[in-house]
């Protein structure tokens, strides 16, 4: 017997919706899958020069990555089809009756958006100590004296360990001659 929609009538309505809540995980799923499958697709059609390869290729952990990524979501897929599920967050500091803090994560966006902004004019130093400043004043922290010079301290850390030493080009903006 079916129903004018040509679904079976224990298929309709309330019970379908009941089944897609009990298993809606099955949405990580398909997220953890999409993100294999676009890590994989970009890794594989990356073009790369023979001769700047060393042993162990640009390619490699993309790759590694990818197929994790299929992996994991198979086997979540695998586990929420037979019966399981995640336990509801029950940490200690954690209140979940309360709302979030919008205002924090605003002003996290809005630090992180203005450090991609200025890194190309600014360049990474001074880019990075607003990102690494504007991080620690948006979390709360208030200490003006003190802020700043961390913030300083490890941009330019980060800068130096990234540029000199692991040889990834970073811009270097108007202190490019002194660093």
């Amino acid at each position: 017997m079916t129903t004018q929609t040509g679904i079976p009538p224990a298929e309709t309505g309330g019970e379908r919706r009941s089944w897609l809540r009990e298993h809606s995980e099955l949405g990580v799923c398909v997220l953890l899958l999409g993100l294999g499958v676009l890590v994989l697709t970009d890794a594989l059609t990356m073009d790369i020069d023979i001769a700047q390869r060393g042993p162990v290729g640009p390619k490699t952990v993309p790759v590694v990555v990818g197929a994790g990524l299929l992996v994991i979501a198979a086997l979540l897929a695998v586990d929420v089809l037979r019966g399981g599920w995640g336990q509801a967050e029950g940490g200690e500091d954690i209140d979940l009756s309360e709302p979030a803090d919008w205002r924090t994560v605003l002003l996290l966006a809005g630090v992180f958006l203005g450090a991609a902004v200025l890194v190309e004019p600014l360049g990474f130093p001074v880019a990075g100590a607003l990102l690494f400043w504007g991080a620690a004043f948006a979390l709360g922290s208030r200490r003006i004296d003190r802020d700043p010079l961390i913030a300083a301290g490890l941009s330019l850390v980060t800068y130096t360990v990234f540029n000199n030493l692991l040889g990834v080009p970073l811009p270097g903006g108007p202190l490019m001659g002194v660093l």
